[in-house]
């Protein structure tokens, strides 16, 4: 026998018994025999969709002298010793489970029926819904702890993120990616059989909830390995699911729903604990603490790097984009692209004159600003390769930044003199037309930049790199990334 927050488990030779709780817990209400006897056929039907041979039927438990029977769900026993988050935790390869498993979800998903009830839980305001309705949950179920303490900034950055990408979710609803899934994804729920895998347990009380986003869907079971311990596997299962899915979605969209479904199991987890279930208080504290941690990288940034000719700012730029995984945009390129003419050609002019006139410039910035923005509203974080030399483009930047909710980074990139005039003297054909006299012209009306964080570009590239990331994501700079699309790992 073995006992979840809603069900009572029997296993008896080579079946398995599941016996619905008469429980009320707000978000399902088991309390009477017609609606455990509905959620009982309801879980038959939906987890054939997955599992057609281990789902039997509906059966009956009737006690002496009970006049109504108590309906069961009634299912072939699997293996214990073939569950996913078992051979997970004895650290057995589980690559080609993962590879079915995600093959199988992606699957379903393609063939899904697609209709107006479903496509209205994808909405970005639904979504939001959700998790305020979770923030109200939580707070009844924890004062104070752990959980509690996490509420607030898990508040805070969830708003932020949802508040500006509403043409991204928009976007995935026309792409026909918001499905009738799976819904509750658990490597416990995960069988690996010799004939392929056995996903069972779907979320059946509430249609509303299983209607979700695909990639909401498969983040549920990445969460879930990540709580095994088995992060490279979560990176790894998503990967695959995008791939058979053909899901081009930003990383930040990954992350924020992995922290969505930490969050969820982090309220199931309290619930379990009023039912003095050992080790679920702490397990909330661990699942909270998940979801916090993704969201923070979750955070769409607009990252400015700027900085004279000569500083590296181009250099450090690549860089910290290829360290972050994230688009890259270059003034430089932008520029020649509107004068119709290719980046390497070189458009020398005096200060001032040519394709750097004053009017010439504005155009650039704000070409550079509305392609970040789109960017931006789409889950997409952004490194714009700029001088950001003056007052206005810095402040349009910023009014871009507000604009599609995302946090704005600055970093000056600065160089001694000599530093700066030797790379200049040694600089060959390329994007950037800047030489020495227009860099100074440009040094004696370049105003204070106070917002900004200071970088030392004159030495090794790493240490340039890591004092970027330092500001970029200050609560843990080691990125590292190996799975960078779609998936990337926060610290």
């Amino acid at each position: 026998m073995c006992e979840t927050h809603t069900a009572i488990l029997f296993f008896a030779g080579d079946r398995a018994y599941k016996l619905k709780k008469p429980v009320d817990l707000g978000f399902l209400d088991y309390t009477t025999m017609a609606a455990r006897r509905a959620a009982c056929e309801r879980e038959i039907a939906l987890n054939r969709r997955f599992a057609p041979d281990v789902y039997l039927g509906v059966g009956e438990m009737r006690g002496p002298g009970v006049e109504d029977a108590e309906p069961l769900v009634v299912m072939r026993r699997m293996p214990a010793d073939r569950r996913l988050s078992r051979l997970v935790r004895q650290g057995a390869a589980v690559d080609d489970v993962l590879r079915a498993v995600a093959r199988h979800l992606a699957a379903w998903h393609a063939k899904a029926p697609r209709r107006h009830q479903v496509d209205e839980q994808g909405t970005r305001d639904a979504l939001s819904a959700r998790w305020e309705a979770g923030f109200a949950q939580i707070r009844s179920l924890a004062a104070d702890g752990p959980v509690a303490d996490a509420v607030p900034e898990t508040e805070r950055l969830v708003r932020r993120y949802l508040a500006g990408r509403k043409p991204m979710f928009d976007a995935r609803i026309e792409q026909g990616r918001v499905v009738d899934g799976h819904g509750d994804l658990l490597a416990e729920d995960i069988f690996c059989l010799d004939d392929g895998p056995r996903v069972l347990d779907c979320l059946e009380f509430d249609d509303g909830l299983r209607y979700v986003d695909g990639l909401d869907d498969a983040a549920f079971l990445a969460m879930d390995l990540e709580q095994l311990g088995a992060r490279e596997a979560a990176a790894y299962f998503l990967a695959q699911y995008s791939e058979y899915s053909g899901d081009p979605a930003p990383p930040s969209l990954w992350h924020h729903y992995v922290a969505y479904r930490a969050f969820v199991r982090a309220k199931v987890s309290l619930i379990q604990a009023r039912q003095r279930a050992p080790g679920a208080e702490p397990a909330a504290g661990r699942l909270a603490s998940t979801a916090l941690r993704h969201l923070r990288t979750s955070a769409v940034c607009l990252v400015l790097v700027g900085g004279l000719p000569g500083s590296g700012k181009s250099t450090l730029s690549g860089a910290l984009a290829d360290r972050l995984g994230v688009s890259l945009l270059s003034s430089d390129r932008v520029r020649k692209e509107l004068a119709g003419i290719p980046a390497e050609q070189s458009a020398a002019a005096p200060y001032g004159e040519g394709l750097y006139t004053p009017e010439w410039t504005a155009r650039t910035y704000a070409t550079l600003l509305e392609r970040a923005a789109t960017l931006l509203s789409c889950g997409e974080s952004v490194v714009l390769d700029a001088t950001w030399s003056t007052a206005e483009q810095r402040e349009a930047a910023l009014r871009t930044a507000e604009r599609t909710s995302s946090d704005l980074v600055a970093l000056h990139c600065q160089v001694p003199g000599d530093v700066s005039a030797t790379r200049l003297r040694a600089r060959g054909p390329g994007t950037s037309d800047a030489r020495l006299d227009i860099a100074a012209a440009m040094a004696v009306r370049e105003p204070p930049w106070a917002e900004a964080v200071a970088v030392d570009t004159s030495g090794p590239l790493e240490s340039a790199v890591a004092q970027a990331l330092a500001a970029v994501r200050p609560w843990g700079t080691g990125l590292a990334p190996v799975f960078r699309r779609p998936y990337m790992e926060p610290d």
